[in-house]
């Protein structure tokens, strides 16, 4: 299927405004991580989560007050926020502090939790979720997850050098750690938790993002064989249009289920879909114009170097002259 016939889009000619954009959102997104803070899921800060569904539809402060007259761990370190659906009337309590690991300690801050509603008057409720997570597990949970990550870089970084060259290599690891910066950025902005559902989603993103690099690569390289009268930024720009279709198809395709896995997929998986959503969408930018870019910049001043450097006979040749000049003085 052909959506594209022979375009002959100048996609180099906006690199620069491509990595401007990039450093903005990123630096943006850095400022309110430092201000607001990336919230951690409870699989990471360690708790007990409980998750009320109410009768009537309270108020978000409601909920809070009741907890800080009678929650004796109440305080500023609770979240409380609405879940789920609108028409489901479910509220989600989490409690960082946990007391141990074992099964007296849940029901005990379940209990806390489900008394101290009731003392604040705010109707007829049932639990009807708890999870708790120890502050080691959720240490843990964090190394394993950064571990992974590093893993996989190192893993793309060796695999591109090998397949094609290490220039390539160079672009595909940096567009892929621009996808999770950029991405980590809108988790910034939106306040989505830091989960193990965004971390896996952020793993599906690095590779979604390097299939898509590789794909590209492999047309310049074939380019590259056949076109050698040609200039590297032309290859890569051809390279591209002939892709476009192909990447078009392939981002649309997988963008449409992660929008309807954000919208119908409940409250569980909202996190993973949007991390997806702007994985995606950064995905499909980076390989366009970031990756491409540090491939064009990589091997200009490659190229470069090499010019200013004199070949093996041209050095030789002034060795021999210097020589002469030297028997002739």
């Amino acid at each position: 299927m052909h959506i594209f016939h022979n375009t002959t889009f100048d996609f180099l000619r906006w690199r620069w405004h491509a990595i401007v954009l990039s450093w903005v959102i990123i630096i943006a997104g850095i400022v309110v991580g430092f201000v607001r803070g990336v919230p951690l899921g409870l699989e990471f800060a360690g708790g007990t989560q409980v998750i009320a569904q109410f009768d009537k539809t309270p108020s978000i402060e409601s909920v809070r007050q009741a907890l800080d007259r009678n929650y004796p761990a109440g305080g500023e370190n609770v979240v409380v926020q609405a879940y789920g659906e609108a028409s489901q009337r479910q509220v989600m309590i989490r409690v960082p502090q946990v007391g141990g690991e074992g099964g007296t300690s849940l029901s005990a801050t379940r209990s806390a939790v489900e008394s101290a509603l009731r003392a604040g008057g705010l109707g007829n409720f049932m639990v009807v979720g708890t999870e708790i997570v120890s502050p080691t597990v959720g240490r843990d949970l964090s190394q394993k997850g950064l571990s992974a990550f590093v893993l996989s870089l190192l893993g793309i970084l060796a695999y591109i050098a090998f397949r094609f060259e290490f220039s390539f290599a160079v672009g595909a690891v940096i567009a892929t750690v621009h996808d999770i910066f950029v991405t980590f950025a809108f988790l910034a902005f939106f306040q989505y938790d830091l989960t193990l559902n965004v971390i896996a989603a952020l793993l599906t993103v690095t590779g979604y993002s390097t299939n898509d690099t590789i794909v590209i690569f492999d047309r310049v390289r074939e380019n590259l064989r056949s076109m050698r009268s040609k200039g590297l930024n032309d290859i890569v720009n051809l390279s591209l249009n002939q892709t476009l279709g192909r990447t078009v198809i392939t981002a649309g395709t997988a963008l449409l289920s992660a929008i309807a896995l954000f919208l119908f997929g409940g409250e569980v998986l909202r996190g993973f879909a949007f991390t997806m959503i702007v994985g995606i969408i950064t995905g499909t930018y980076s390989s366009v114009f970031v990756a491409a870019a540090i491939v064009t910049f990589w091997n200009r001043k490659t190229r470069r170097i090499a010019a200013a450097a004199p070949s093996g006979d041209a050095a030789a040749g002034q060795r021999g002259r210097k020589q002469k000049r030297e028997k002739a003085s």
